[in-house]
Order: C-alpha cells, then sequence, then structure tokens
C-alpha cells in the first residue's frame, strides 16, 4: 500500500473515532461511477479523493461535508454540483474546479484538476461573488487529504470533543 493510501486509512480511522451523532459516512461505492463521473468532466480525479469516496460515498463531519456521487442526493450530488456551478450561475467556476464542498454560503472547497501531479492536487476555495483574474483563487491545501484533515478533522477538534461535548472556550 502506497504512503497516500497509508494516509487516507488513517484520516478515515480518525473520522471514526467521532460520536456517530456527529457524523455520517456513506456507503462504499461498487460500481463504476467514480469513472463515469471522471469521464462526463473530462479530468481524472486525484487518487487520495477517489480511495476515499469509493469507501464512503461522501461525509459529513459536524456539518462540514464532501460531496458524493449519485442522482439520488436531491441535488447535493457531485455530478449535480459540477453541472450547477460550470453552467447555471452567473459567475461560473473553472471546468478544472471540480466542487466537492459547499460552505453554505454559495462557495465551495474544489480540487484543481489542472494541477494534477503524481495523481493528487491541491483544494482551493472558490468564493462565487468574487469576480477571479487569472490564479486569484486561493489554494488552501496541497491535497484532498490534507484538507480532509485540517478543514474536516482539525477545524471540528477546535469546538468538540470525539465524543460530541462541545469544548469550553
Amino acid at each position: 500500500m502506497t504512503d497516500i493510501y497509508k494516509q487516507c486509512n488513517l484520516i478515515l480511522n480518525e473520522i471514526n473515532l467521532f460520536s456517530k451523532e456527529m457524523v455520517y459516512l456513506g456507503p462504499p461505492i461498487e460500481d463504476n461511477r467514480v469513472e463515469i463521473f471522471e469521464k462526463q468532466i473530462g479530468f481524472n480525479l486525484p487518487s487520495d479523493f477517489k480511495y476515499i469516496i469509493k469507501i464512503h460515498n461522501g461525509i459529513s463531519l459536524a456539518g462540514t461535508q464532501f460531496l458524493g456521487i449519485d442522482k439520488e442526493l436531491r441535488g447535493s450530488s457531485l455530478e449535480q454540483v459540477y453541472k450547477f456551478e460550470h453552467f447555471e450561475v452567473t459567475n461560473k467556476m473553472p471546468v478544472e474546479f471540480m466542487p466537492f464542498s459547499p460552505d453554505g454560503a454559495g462557495n465551495h472547497y474544489c480540487l484543481n484538476l489542472n494541477k494534477m501531479k503524481e495523481n493528487l492536487c491541491p483544494v482551493v476555495f472558490w468564493q462565487s461573488d468574487l469576480n477571479y483574474n487569472n490564479n486569484e483563487v486561493e489554494e488552501c491545501n496541497n491535497t484532498f487529504i490534507e484538507w480532509l484533515k485540517e478543514v474536516m478533522i482539525e477545524w471540528t477538534l477546535d469546538d468538540y470533543n470525539y465524543d460530541g461535548t462541545e469544548k469550553l472556550g
């Protein structure tokens, strides 16, 4: 097993430490949905993202989520959000940005698929109310697995314990 998959498993093990009331772990993907989605968008997804989504088709932890691939997710699937953010909004995302985590205010964390190196790519934060010039979109993490560790786990642990109790300030 390569180092990136070991890191993915460590992240998943840590997410599993949280109270079941705080976390939703989607079911595994056992078909070719991921590969079909890659063909639809014309980009390969990074290996850390594909590994995680095939184990858990979407994860939510204390309100922070990454979306799964499934038309039954009623408007919040990767393919529906990708289509909406690239073709149906006024301020369209560049096609190489794959939105995977909404912030609840119309903004998204996105994989920058144009910067893929060694099957990994950086995560950017797309703010829907800004008109960006070429390279102004904030790059916030080097990889998806780093995003999971920082945004999903560390930020949750800033406010909550693993058992779901709120930390006193």
